[in-house]
């Protein structure tokens, strides 16, 4: 399919003996949302992490199958290279603490030794903090530190920060989990308006908020892939008896 961006094939990963994603293959789509779902430990957080090589920082890490990214096999590329082109947003928002709003936009350029006119830097700043709906309430302040922001902002200032490298890909875990409903809906409206610029992976515990966001539902249980299919059709019409039951609260 021509708009594929990411292809797994045949995918497994896990800790010492403990395999926690099994045998997974499936495609991701360019520009959409894809949310993957399934109960607690059932190894989401783990596949995304394989997806921009974070997994592999764990010593017991291990992995076996492809991840491929425009074709080529992310395995066979340099793990910074990678993570260029598929950034990440954690559950807790985390923008470097000791950094100015500015200075954590591109700090992807900076940490990364890439040099930068004055003018490049400020219309980066400017164009990831707009992408990320947060530039109207911090133009004035770009200079103090952005962990005197709230919660909400902090996550969209990770946002913009992951956005400014240009990736493909942005990979969001559990990006609302430790936000208040108000500030939750403000990340989903964005991420919704994200997709014209970037293919985004998210996980999620909230089926209501995978219903309002996605394209694109993936559903894993016990590290399995269980079901993956257009949004609607997997919330209106699952296929599998295990994907049934956790949308209808049998277990989460």
């Amino acid at each position: 399919m021509k708009d594929r961006v990411l292809e797994v094939k045949d995918f497994s990963a896990g800790f010492g003996d403990k395999t926690v994603v099994k045998n997974v293959s499936m495609e991701i789509y360019k520009n959409r949302v894809t949310s993957i779902m399934g109960p607690s430990g059932c190894g989401k957080t783990t596949f995304i992490r394989c997806m921009n090589r974070l997994h592999e920082l764990n010593e017991q890490a291990f992995h076996k199958g492809e991840i491929l990214l425009d074709g080529e096999n992310i395995f066979k590329k340099n793990p910074i290279e990678v993570r260029k082109k598929i950034g990440m947003v954690f559950q807790r928002p985390n923008p470097f603490p000791t950094m100015s709003i500015y200075d954590n936009v591109i700090a992807g350029y900076t940490l990364n030794g890439i040099k930068l006119s004055k003018e490049e830097k400020d219309k980066i700043v400017e164009d990831s903090l707009k992408k990320a709906y947060l530039w109207e309430e911090v133009k004035d302040s770009l200079h103090r530190r952005g962990t005197f922001l709230s919660g909400g902002q902090q996550q969209r200032l990770c946002i913009a920060r992951a956005l400014a490298v240009k990736p493909e890909i942005i990979l969001l875990d559990e990006a609302t989990s430790a936000l208040d409903p108000k500030a939750t809906a403000k990340i989903e409206e964005l991420i919704v308006d994200l997709k014209q610029y970037v293919t985004i992976v998210m996980v999620t515990h909230n089926i209501s908020q995978a219903a309002r966001v996605s394209d694109y539902i993936a559903f894993l249980y016990l590290g399995e892939l269980v079901e993956y299919d257009k949004a609607d059709t997997i919330l209106t019409t699952p296929k599998d008896e295990r994907t049934e039951e956790y949308l209808t609260g049998k277990f989460s």
